[in-house]
């Protein structure tokens, strides 16, 4: 459900549209997230030795990458050119979805960069899983849960709704988000990026063009950074001045510097809002027979962190009492 609420939220906010329906587009549009994570998640020869390239070629996984991104470029460019034929049936009261805002930048020429429809496409990619590990860590951990629903419910009062504009005022809620970014960062190796010119580090010649992967969730579990990293203590925040935005490099989930996440912004208050919601409206409790200590953390290979098992909650509808 919540995998489904920030695919609902992504397609709307880049897209115009809910996919609602699970045996159609929505299902297509999930399957092919699914199996663009899982391929480019393989080992491939071809980005080491590229002599044997052709072993990629054998084993048919360069075959089965073709085939997954061609698949996911064609929906891409469906939704593309839907929305460029529609464009002079759109009235001024009509609300631009993201597929609208770069095209118009495209058609006005104010970008700093030519756009193409490869850029447009490209940028459409993105998924968010905080919410996922933060509810796992909060139920494996029941007094950091009882901490979160007192200062939610607190703060919310009788009003019968989250504010959006009381959620800079959640601090403890906030630190759970952090903790969760330290302990699951959505993409443990970042994005991989690529060296422009030749560099010394630690003593270490580093060549242009050299690949570089920056492994986040080693850092966010480095000892010399935090106490007890592998512990999941949302309290290691509260008063703390380190942030997730890319300024201190003990954190750095969404990467930093101008090669940052673009998306940081909305997908954290994508997350927030949820949660405080979740955690407003019901009561989490495990299912029978089931234990704190049968939730795995186990993650699905990719290049970002699906839970491998799914997490099943019983949720009970708070009162009010």
């Amino acid at each position: 459900m919540l995998l489904l609420l920030s695919n609902t939220i992504i397609t709307k906010i880049a897209f115009g549209t809910c996919y609602e329906d699970e045996d159609g587009e929505r299902s297509m549009f999930e399957n092919l997230l699914s199996d663009s994570q899982a391929v480019s998640a393989n080992f491939y020869f071809s980005d080491y030795f590229p002599c044997l390239g052709w072993v990629d070629r054998l084993t048919g996984k360069l075959n089965q990458l073709d085939k997954t991104f061609k698949a996911l470029d064609s929906f891409f460019q469906g939704l593309v050119d839907e929305h460029m034929t529609s464009d002079e049936k759109k009235t001024k009261f009509e609300q631009e979805d993201f597929i609208d805002v770069l095209l118009q930048l495209q058609k006005d020429g104010s970008s700093p960069i030519k756009l193409t429809s490869n850029h447009i496409k490209a940028l459409l990619q993105t998924q968010m899983l905080l919410r996922v590990w933060a509810m796992t860590e909060l139920v494996k951990n029941p007094n950091s849960m009882k901490k979160a629903h007192q200062e939610v419910r607190n703060k919310a009062g009788n009003r019968g709704a989250i504010d959006e504009n009381d959620l800079q005022e959640y601090g403890y809620l906030q630190a759970v988000i952090k903790e969760t970014m330290q302990l699951h960062p959505p993409a443990p190796l970042l994005v991989p990026h690529e060296t422009t010119q030749k560099c010394n580090i630690s003593g270490y010649e580093i060549r242009p063009k050299t690949v570089v992967h920056v492994n986040a969730w080693a850092i966010g579990r480095d000892p010399e950074s935090w106490e007890n990293p592998e512990v999941f203590s949302p309290e290691r925040f509260i008063g703390s001045s380190i942030d997730f935005r890319g300024r201190d490099f003990e954190l750095i989930p969404f990467g930093a510097g101008r090669r940052g996440c673009p998306g940081l912004h909305m997908g954290v208050a994508v997350v927030e809002f949820a949660l405080a919601n979740l955690l407003y409206w019901f009561n989490w409790e495990l299912p029978d027979g089931m234990k704190r200590e049968d939730i795995d953390t186990d993650v699905k290979p990719g290049i970002t962190m699906h839970k491998k098992n799914p997490l099943c909650l019983v949720p009970r509808k708070w009162s009010g009492n």
